[in-house]
């Protein structure tokens, strides 16, 4: 089964993003968050829009959430996660310690 992440934009739900089985990653924004007139776009790259965003490898906007250098390699290390992991390296740092408005929370069933 894939992983899945919540989306929070300034603290509101603003949609899902998972990574599938077969390695593809999907994002979709919340309804409620959608239908919000005052919500906006967590992205230039992700438009508020009712569709699902399919993509091969992880979106560049959430790869731009993740450290790099040293600092990424410290924090891989110390979680002891694969530095090309990207989709778990989001989900262990970007639930709290961001650039932004924009925080990650693993969906865990």
């Amino acid at each position: 089964m894939g992983r899945k992440a919540a989306i929070y934009n300034n603290g509101v739900l603003a949609g899902t993003l998972e990574k599938t089985d077969s390695q593809e990653f999907i994002f979709h924004y919340d309804e409620k968050y959608f239908n919000d007139s005052s919500s906006r776009a967590i992205s230039l790259t992700l438009p508020k829009k009712q569709v699902e965003f399919r993509s091969s490898t992880l979106f560049p906007f959430f790869y731009g959430l993740l450290s790099e250098g040293v600092n990424k390699q410290t924090q891989c290390r110390v979680l002891r996660i694969d530095e090309n992991d990207h989709f778990s390296l989001l989900l262990s740092i970007a639930h709290s310690d961001t650039i932004g408005a924009v925080t990650v929370k693993e969906i865990t069933v």
